[in-house]
């Protein structure tokens, strides 16, 4: 039998096609962008120049009331005292210039536009690393706010339904989200899955979060992972709750979304234009019980189950 390879080609072929073919393009794709659950789901506050003064009552055990009886007795006398040294929050930026020749710009942006192109990948990157400052900043972040007595460490090293349950102790006034990392939160379900006790779902976003307690555990890859553990974040949100606030600044040059901006720079004599972007935000606790943390959280021990199935 012949070699098919060395027979006359008898057609054109397909790699010869695809020279007058025309491929459809993707948009660029960037694999660090994550849902930002934490941005969705946190009250968002305009604040004026920048500024946020949280005013604090100082010695709340001291304001005296009483139940008045069917008599005369004399009520009590009081007042509300206030921390005459509040603390100021001020709006940090996260920040980038954006480089475009316009060489590239003007022949190379159909069917996508190349600046729109490079403008929306830089500021998902930004908004990326918003919510990483949200978690993590040593001044304004989440964990850098959590007081003492709002932190607690598990019975067992990972994740067990009584660690949440204490967890929520801890915030129990209209508790709003659990904030974990993904591996924190498949080690709770491994826990669940031990005890026989899988977490019901619920719908938030078109997406599916399990649920401890009616309260939704969302993941978040911007919680940190070391030597094997994490941590576990239970927050109440909303100025109305006294709770977890996010704050942005409004009428910014440029606005292109609540706090951010994208301000054209000029173009330089390499013909380079530049665009300056800047997302302005800081975050706010109101108060002590809207917070609580389970550290050291181990997110690798897991089970045999063979035995469930027997």
């Amino acid at each position: 039998m012949s070699d098919p390879s060395l027979l006359p080609q008898q057609a054109l072929s397909d790699n010869a096609a695809r020279q007058l073919a025309n491929a459809d393009k993707t948009i660029p794709i960037l694999s660090t962008i994550t849902p930002r659950w934490l941005v969705h789901l946190l009250q968002w506050r305009p604040v004026e120049a920048g500024i946020y003064r949280l005013n604090r009552v100082k010695n709340p055990s001291d304001v005296r009331v009483a139940c008045a009886g069917r008599d005369e007795s004399q009520l009590p006398q009081t007042f509300v005292d206030y921390d005459d040294k509040p603390r100021e929050y001020f709006l940090t930026a996260v920040s980038t210039v954006l480089d475009v020749h316009t060489r590239v710009s003007d022949l190379y942006s159909s069917p996508h536009d190349q600046i729109q192109e490079q403008l929306r990948l830089t500021i998902e990157t930004i908004k990326e690393r918003q919510e990483s400052e949200l978690i993590n900043n040593p001044d304004y972040g989440l964990l850098a706010n959590v007081q003492p007595g709002q932190v607690i460490r598990p019975r067992t090293g990972a994740p067990t339904p009584d660690d949440l349950d204490e967890l929520l102790t801890k915030v129990w006034k209209e508790p709003g989200f659990f904030l974990a990392h993904p591996l924190a939160i498949a080690a709770f379900g491994r826990e669940c899955t031990r005890r026989g006790v899988p977490p019901p779902t619920v719908s938030l976003f078109g997406s599916q979060f399990i649920t401890w307690r009616g309260v939704p555990l969302v993941p978040s890859d911007k919680v940190p992972v070391e030597n094997g553990k994490t941590k576990i974040l239970l927050l109440r949100v909303g100025e109305k709750r006294q709770g977890v606030v996010g704050l942005f600044q409004p009428g910014l040059t440029g606005e292109q979304s609540p706090g951010l901006s994208v301000r054209f720079m000029g173009i330089s004599r390499n013909a380079i234009a530049s665009y300056l972007i800047s997302l302005y935000c800081s975050l706010v606790v109101q108060s002590a019980d809207a917070l609580a943390v389970l550290e050291d959280v181990e997110i690798g021990k897991y089970h045999a189950y063979a035995d469930t199935y027997q």
